[in-house]
């Protein structure tokens, strides 16, 4: 029975759920498109390219393994972890003998893959980095000569045939390539093509002769993988087994099938980790956001029906049968609204993986991947959301007693249940705690996601104390609000009398503003001090940069040629402690002070050399340094090295947190080319130019010009962060206008009531504009004050001072976007309401 009386109120009061229809969708919408992202980084398909020819493919690991055992209670637990490496790990020359003995190989081809950066008139192209090889293993995808010959000296090259088009290049030509040495130009031999079958579409192959390959690999008796052709006949994974078991006790591993596109794509990998780190905040986010909002929302709904509800039980409906009622209509509303809102939200996580891929947060050999998982997570988690939020709103109107039912309908209680109001404060207290707790935070990577749920909570407790803060805004503000005219009165009367329902529209105006002012100023925050630790530590006359791959080594040896020029060459990597991950540069020792300060507060930088390592504060305080301590350190290629410190600087947002000798860190890395070169001289910009004009790919910058550069660096990667957290801010955004039409629409009867007593619609309408205001004035304040106490916690434990970056312009227009959304969504239902005749409304029925 209570069903068909669901079915019946739904299909009557169609326009009264549409505001809960909208939320309900937007939120299953956002979580399907989340859960897509999430799935990518889980399930996504890498398919290899270079190795399709070879069936089984031998690679060196690429991970950093730790076993931790831990006795307690008597009992002994073993754990065995893995993180990934920031660069390639290599295989040695004896793997490739081991491998070629093992029966049913028949090829055994060893793989070379290094930068090779083509300077010529449109060789580049970022969707294709290019990379170099040895012609040898060619066989590999297969590459076959689609003209000319094979590279035979040390001078030749063959390009693949994307490359030929793109730089109209033809046997005989001269190219200049720039790879991990100084650059050389080559003649052009040959073009290459993949066979049929064989597809290339993510990057540019450039081949050389076995000996120029090895060296500018640079890695001697060293090879990046090792292709295996089986015997006709072999079954692939029996000899799969058998190089396992042959190559048992060497950081070898082996591959088949899809699992050679990860070994082929290091940075699809590394994307599979970020993108499911992404999809989970972001799902989580979603997640706690439309909780939040779909609550309020049907709050609001309920609370427009507590006459309907109210007779229900005066004629003797059980508490049961109301709480049972809503929980139908919104288990109704919430399947047709899920079901609508997971189909559109496919599109939309294509719409942002497409974008992430634009960004170059996600490589596009990272294949998107959809199943119907995330549309039945969004349909169940809208279809959970709705029960619960309509059993959380049914709360007082199935506690009401029959005999009362009518007369408690007709008011607003005085003031909120206790329950709400304790569990207002212990959220509030929960909030607080968070913003401690995120003052003593130094990592990103921990700070971040309470960042972010910092605000969540602090907005619930609005969402629940929200009747009291509007009364006590209204107490400090009602009085000179009054004086403004009729319209001013009548508005404050209502925000008094109602101030649940203003609750309703102050929370997601609130959050609107919390979470928008903390998204938009998180990076700067982190980047000003970044940049400002930078300024202050480089005391460098000029600076290098490369618009290829790096500033090659031949350049640096041209400044070097005179005595009064100190050339500091910088190389980054990421290193890991343990299983613990830490960015790290490699700096050229000699004169290393002239051009370099990071502040150092304990030890020396003098004598600093090919086995020492210079650590920031946060590394020294996390892994309980100091100067004299011994430091094992896993460098970005899987290599073991153990170094001294020799000093702890303060600098180390600026300058990363370990430092250690170019020497060592660039013979460990994909790209050995320093990014930036650090010059102190006595020459200007013309004479450094001039002395430079062999390598035209280096800049000449001033310190000031290459700070620029970073800053555009920093600038593309919070414009991901600001993707990732757009769709959540959309959402409220339209929960902030749901909100407010749905408050609007409900006092249609009160406007015609007001007409008839002899207000106008002009003064009606002035009315409804000072109630925006005010919950415009409430939303922005309190979401200002949230933001502002999470920023300057975020800023105290990240840069060490409570002094956040805020944009000026950027804040004006979040509140100016704000009101315009507040008054938009307030003034045009007002005006639709107020077209119809006043006797008309007041005597329609409900």
């Amino acid at each position: 029975m209570m069903l068909r009386y669901a079915l019946q109120t739904v299909r009557d009061r169609k326009g009264g759920f549409l505001g809960a229809f909208l939320a309900l969708m937007c939120a299953a919408a956002l979580i399907t498109a989340c859960g897509t992202l999430l799935e990518t980084g889980l399930r996504g398909k890498v398919r290899t390219e270079r190795y399709a020819a070879a069936p089984v493919l031998v690679s060196a690991d690429q991970d950093v393994h730790r076993t931790i055992v831990k006795h307690k209670k008597g009992k002994t637990k073993v754990k065995h972890k893995a993180k990934p490496l920031a660069e390639r790990a290599w295989l040695t020359q004896d793997a490739v003998r081991t491998v070629r003995a093992v029966p049913g190989v028949r090829r055994a081809l060893p793989e070379l893959t290094f930068p090779a950066q083509p300077l010529a008139p449109g060789a580049a192209d970022a969707g294709r980095p290019a990379l170099g090889h040895a012609w040898e293993s060619a066989e590999l995808t297969p590459y076959r000569l689609a003209a000319g010959t094979a590279p035979r000296s040390a001078h030749d090259i063959v390009v693949d045939r994307d490359l030929a088009e793109r730089a109209r290049l033809a046997p005989g030509d001269r190219l200049t390539v720039q790879s991990t040495q100084d650059p050389r130009t080559y003649r052009v031999s040959g073009v290459a093509a993949p066979d049929a079958g064989a597809t290339v579409t993510h990057q540019t192959s450039l081949f050389f002769s076995a000996a120029e390959a090895e060296r500018l690999a640079a890695r001697p008796g060293q090879v990046t993988a090792i292709g295996v052709v089986p015997e006709r006949g072999q079954d692939t994974g029996a000899l799969k087994q058998a190089l396992v078991k042959a190559l048992d006790g060497t950081k070898a591993r082996v591959t088949v099938g899809d699992a050679r596109g990860p070994v082929e794509f290091l940075d699809a990998s590394a994307a599979r980790v970020k993108l499911v780190s992404m999809g989970g905040a972001m799902g989580g986010t979603s997640l706690l956001v439309a909780v939040l909002v779909v609550v309020g929302t049907f709050a609001l709904s309920v609370q427009q029906r507590h006459r309907e509800l109210a007779l229900l039980r005066a004629i003797a409906a059980t508490p049961r049968q109301i709480r049972g009622l809503l929980g139908r209509e919104a288990l109704l509303i919430g399947a047709v609204a899920g079901a609508a809102g997971a189909l559109a939200g496919l599109p939309l996580g294509g719409v942002l993986y497409r974008r992430f891929v634009e960004l170059g947060a996600v490589p596009p050999t990272l294949e998107r991947t959809v199943s119907f998982f995330p549309m039945a997570a969004a349909v169940a988690a809208t279809l959970l959301g709705a029960w619960a939020a309509a059993r959380l709103a049914a709360r007082r109107i199935a506690r009401i007693r029959p005999a009362e039912a009518l007369s408690e309908a007709s008011a607003e209680p005085p003031r909120p249940a206790v329950a709400r109001i304790v569990a207002g404060l212990v959220a509030l207290a929960g909030g607080t705690v968070l913003v401690v707790v995120l003052g003593g935070l130094r990592t990103e990577a921990a700070s971040t996601p309470v960042t972010f749920l910092a605000v969540v909570v602090l907005a619930v407790a609005v969402s629940l104390l929200g009747p009291l803060l509007v009364r006590a805004t209204m107490g400090v503000i009602g009085r000179p609000m009054r004086l403004a005219g009729p319209g001013a009165r009548l508005a404050v009367a209502n925000l008094r009398g109602n101030a649940a329902r203003m609750a309703a529209a102050v929370t997601p105006l609130t959050l609107l503003v919390g979470m928008t002012c903390t998204v938009l100023f998180v990076q700067p925050t982190l980047g000003d001090a970044a940049r400002a630790q930078v300024r202050d530590g480089v005391r460098a006359d000029w600076v290098l940069a490369a618009q290829g791959p790096g500033v090659p080594e031949g350049a640096v040896r041209t400044l070097r040629t005179d005595r009064g020029t100190t050339a500091t060459e910088i190389v980054r990597s990421t290193v890991r402690v343990g299983l613990d991950k830490f960015p790290a540069q490699g700096v050229t020792t000699a004169g290393l002070t002239r051009a370099w300060d990071p502040d150092v507060t304990r030890g020396s930088l003098d004598g600093f050399g090919a086995r020492s390592v210079a650590v920031s504060e946060l590394a020294a305080d996390q892994l309980h340094l100091r100067p004299g301590s011994s430091l094992k350190v896993t460098l970005g290629d899987g290599t073991p090295v153990t170094l001294a410190v020799a000093a702890v600087y303060a600098r180390g947002l600026g300058f990363g947190d370990l430092t250690v000798a170019h020497t060592l860190l660039s013979r460990h890395v994909d790209n050995p080319l320093a990014s930036s070169v650090l010059v102190s001289t006595g020459r200007t910009h013309g004479q450094l130019a001039a002395a430079l004009r062999e390598f035209p790919g280096v800049r000449v910058l001033s310190p000031s010009a290459a700070d620029g550069l970073q800053e555009a660096r920093r600038q593309a990667n919070a414009e991901v962060n600001h993707l990732a957290m757009a769709l959540v801010l959309a959402f409220t955004a339209i929960a902030v206008v749901n909100t407010l039409a749905m408050s609007v629409s409900e006092r249609i009867r009160e406007f015609a009531l007001l007409r008839l007593a002899g207000a106008t619609r002009r003064q009606v309408l002035r009315m409804l504009r000072v109630e925006a205001l005010t919950v415009v004035l409430m939303g922005v304040g309190l979401g200002s004050g949230i933001a502002l106490a999470v920023l300057t916690a975020f800023s105290l434990g990240m840069t060490g001072t409570a002094a956040p970056s805020v944009l000026p312009l950027v804040y004006v227009a979040v509140v100016a976007v704000a009101g315009l959304l507040a008054l938009t969504a307030t003034s045009l239902p007002g005006r639709f309401a107020l077209r119809a005749r006043p006797v008309t409304l007041a005597t329609a029925k409900e």
